[in-house]
């Protein structure tokens, strides 16, 4: 064999064999710097089908990364928001409560921060017409404002999720695909806003679905949550599988492959 021939074959076994990085990704919102998370598919496709992650209260987290690395290896270029941006980083739950808060009560500048993330997503090679956005917890409530907001979406997941919004807004039609996976005993979320919800997706002629799961509470996704429902929060490996493979399941539906 020549050594020209059996340097490519090595070469192309190398790269082969890497996996896809999550790479950081400074943008921003006015003068405030942002620091989002990016990975490419791990899979050539010409529809460059791409996944935008919301993640939960406290911002990127060890669970949000892991997420994005298995969307990746199954063929989804993925971008991790930073919705609260350099100096806001909570320290604690209780700064993460107070950072939420904001965006859940001016849902017009979470709304923009999402838009700029997409863009982020776009801009990193994901179809900017083949596009899902997932959110845990606190992002889970964000993806279905990028819902109502009419951004440029294929689809909405959300996981644990708040629901609710302002009885004084509007109801908007809502042609993305919405699916909710919720705790079934999340005592976070009220069967009033639950109704709520349910009554605001009708009305607004949504394709939507809400899938429940027993013995889960908040944050049943997250393998740091501890285990203890008595908390309010805690994981669920069983619902964490069947969640994922749900999601799995409506990307596929959704997105071009």
């Amino acid at each position: 064999m020549k050594k020209s021939t059996l340097l490519f074959l090595v070469t192309m076994l190398f790269f082969g064999s890497m996996k896809a990085q999550l790479k950081t990704v400074k943008y921003s919102d006015g003068d405030q710097v942002l620091n989002g998370l990016s990975i490419k598919s791990a899979k050539k496709n010409q529809q460059n089908p791409g996944v935008l992650l919301l993640p939960a209260w406290l911002g990127i987290d060890n669970a949000s990364k892991e997420i994005a690395e298995d969307l990746s290896k199954l063929g989804y270029t993925v971008f991790i928001a930073d919705i609260y941006g350099e100096g806001n980083y909570p320290k604690n739950t209780s700064d993460a409560g107070k950072q939420a808060g904001f965006y859940k009560n001016n849902y017009l500048a979470y709304q923009k921060r999402i838009q700029l993330a997409l863009d982020q997503l776009i801009q990193s090679g994901a179809n900017a017409d083949n596009i899902v956005a997932i959110g845990y917890c606190f992002g889970g409530t964000g993806v279905l404002e990028a819902a109502r907001g009419g951004l440029k979406l294929k689809g909405v997941a959300s996981f644990h999720g708040g629901l609710g919004k302002d009885s004084v807004r509007k109801t908007e039609s809502i042609s993305t695909k919405v699916l909710v996976c919720h705790g079934a005993d999340d005592p976070f979320v009220s069967k009033e806003e639950i109704a709520s919800f349910q009554q605001e997706m009708r009305d607004s002629k949504a394709d939507w679905q809400m899938i429940y799961y027993a013995n889960s509470v908040h944050s049943f996704t997250n393998p740091e949550a501890g285990n203890d429902n008595s908390k309010g929060a805690a994981y669920n490996a069983v619902a964490a599988k069947r969640a994922f493979e749900h999601l799995q399941l409506f990307l596929n539906e959704t997105l071009k492959k």
